[in-house]
C-alpha cells in the first residue's frame, strides 16, 4: 500500500532501530497479517504482510503477530511488556490513521507512558463524505490527536537528542 513519506518514516525507523540496538534497549515487532475473507491487504504470505526491509527484527527481538489495527488485541504484547517490566514505549509505524493510532490510545489506558515518533510514522490520504482528506492534513490531524493526553509526540531528531 502506497503511504506518504513511507520513505522517510521507514529511514527514521532504521535510525531509531539502529539506537536501540546500539543501546541494548528492548525492541518488539508488531506485524499485522490479515484474516479477513475480503481483505486486500496484510495477506498472508504476501509483501504486503511483510515487516518493512529497513526494519527486520532480530532472532532475539519478539514479533507479535496481529490482526487487528489494536496491536493489545488478541495479542500477547501486553502480558510480554508487564513480564519484562516495560512500562515506557515509543510507538512508530505505519499507519498513523490506523494501527498507530489506536495502538497508542490502547497503551495509554493500559497504563504505558507512551512517546510517538511522528515522523517514522506514515498515512495516506482519506476520502470522507467524498471529500479528500490529504495525507499531510491526516498525519497532522492524528499526531495532534495523540499529542498531550496520549502520548508525547516528537520527531527522530527530537527523540534521539533526549536520550
Amino acid at each position: 500500500m502506497k503511504l506518504f513519506e513511507m520513505n522517510t518514516a521507514a529511514s527514521n525507523v532504521a535510525s531509531l532501530l539502529s539506537h536501540f540496538r546500539i543501546n541494548q534497549f528492548p525492541v518488539v515487532f508488531i506485524q499485522h497479517i490479515a484474516t479477513k475473507t475480503n481483505a486486500t491487504f496484510f495477506l498472508p504470505k504476501t509483501a504486503g504482510a511483510e515487516i518493512h526491509e529497513s526494519a527486520r527484527p532480530t532472532d532475539s527481538e519478539p514479533v507479535f503477530v496481529k490482526h487487528y489495527p489494536n496491536s493489545f488485541r488478541e495479542t500477547g504484547l501486553n502480558e510480554y511488556l508487564q513480564k519484562e517490566n516495560l512500562s515506557d514505549l515509543v510507538i512508530c509505524g505505519a499507519m498513523s490513521h490506523m494501527c498507530i493510532d489506536t495502538t497508542t490510545r490502547a497503551a495509554f489506558d493500559l497504563g504505558y507512558s507512551c512517546t510517538v515518533i511522528a515522523d517514522a510514522c506514515a498515512t495516506r490520504d482519506l476520502i470522507y463524505n467524498n471529500e479528500k482528506v490529504d495525507a499531510t492534513q491526516v498525519q497532522l490531524s492524528f499526531m495532534a490527536a495523540l499529542n498531550g493526553t496520549f502520548a508525547k509526540v516528537i520527531s527522530t531528531e527530537e527523540y534521539l537528542e533526549v536520550i
